[in-house]
């Protein structure tokens, strides 16, 4: 007996032929053609984006002054943005032309977040670097409009290269640094920062159930019970996933209020 024990204990820790890649961490697309081109990981962009618009819009169009529980939740969410973010940041009155924006961005990127735990989607929309770089474009260009609005593109760029009581020498080295934090650190900044905690979070859970099936399945005896330790890990990662994942929408939220408010000309 304990012989077959080795046996399938040696079996089961035996290396596969091919290890996993990154091939196998991505969905494979269902429809592959050189015009378009989807797998799951696209389907749940389109599905949650089109779930997001028919919800505000249903709420929207049957509004009323005095709000049921559902249209109370939605408002919930506006005013949380609007009083922790754009307010807190900008102020009320800048912070009421931009609340639509930034509540969109933050309930967006929270709902993709939140596809990692929903069952059936089992992954966040933003685990793949295109979504959170498209997010943060959309941050970039935000404030550079904003700039343009306020007085001028190049008089914002000027004032950013070139900020007032610094030694003119110094603007060799601070002028390029400056133009780099602008384009492309902020961007890299934001992108990273959503991609990294939602792809590690997607990892770790995966982790914590396949140790999970591995113990209950390929083990014998008393060290079955660590598959239930991995398997309780499992959902506590879970939880904390959710967390990160509304963390992270939040962030990226503040941080976009914070570089479109940059934007304006106070400093001249």
């Amino acid at each position: 007996m304990n012989g077959l024990a080795s046996t399938v204990t040696l079996s089961a820790l035996q290396l596969p032929s091919k290890l996993p890649g990154l091939d196998e961490f991505l969905p494979k697309p269902f429809i592959n053609n050189p015009v378009f081109g989807m797998n799951r990981i696209i389907m749940i962009r389109l599905i949650m984006t089109a779930l997001i618009i028919l919800v505000l819009g249903i709420t929207a169009a049957r509004a009323k002054l005095v709000p049921g529980r559902w249209q109370g939740a939605v408002e919930w969410v506006i005013e949380f943005v609007q009083n922790n973010i754009t307010y807190q940041v900008m102020g009320e009155l800048r912070g009421k032309e931009y609340t639509p924006l930034i509540t969109a961005i933050f309930l967006t990127i929270a709902c993709f977040n939140l596809c990692g735990v929903i069952p059936g989607a089992n992954i966040a929309a933003t685990a793949t670097v295109v979504m959170p770089l498209f997010f943060a474009l959309i941050a970039v260009g935000s404030y550079v409009w904003t700039a343009h609005k306020q007085g001028g593109f190049f008089k914002f760029l000027k004032r950013e290269m070139f900020p007032a009581g610094i030694p003119w020498p110094v603007y060799i080295i601070l002028a390029p640094i400056q133009l780099l934090e602008l384009f492309l650190f902020r961007p890299m900044s934001l992108t990273i920062r959503l991609f990294a905690n939602m792809i590690s979070g997607h990892l770790l859970v995966a982790i914590c159930f396949c140790l999970t099936n591995f113990y209950l399945v390929s083990q014998l005896g008393a060290i079955k019970l660590a598959g239930v330790v991995w398997f309780l890990g499992g959902f506590a990662l879970t939880g904390f996933e959710m967390f990160v994942a509304l963390l992270q929408a939040y962030i990226f939220a503040v941080l976009t209020t914070v570089y479109i408010n940059s934007s304006f000309p106070e400093a001249e």
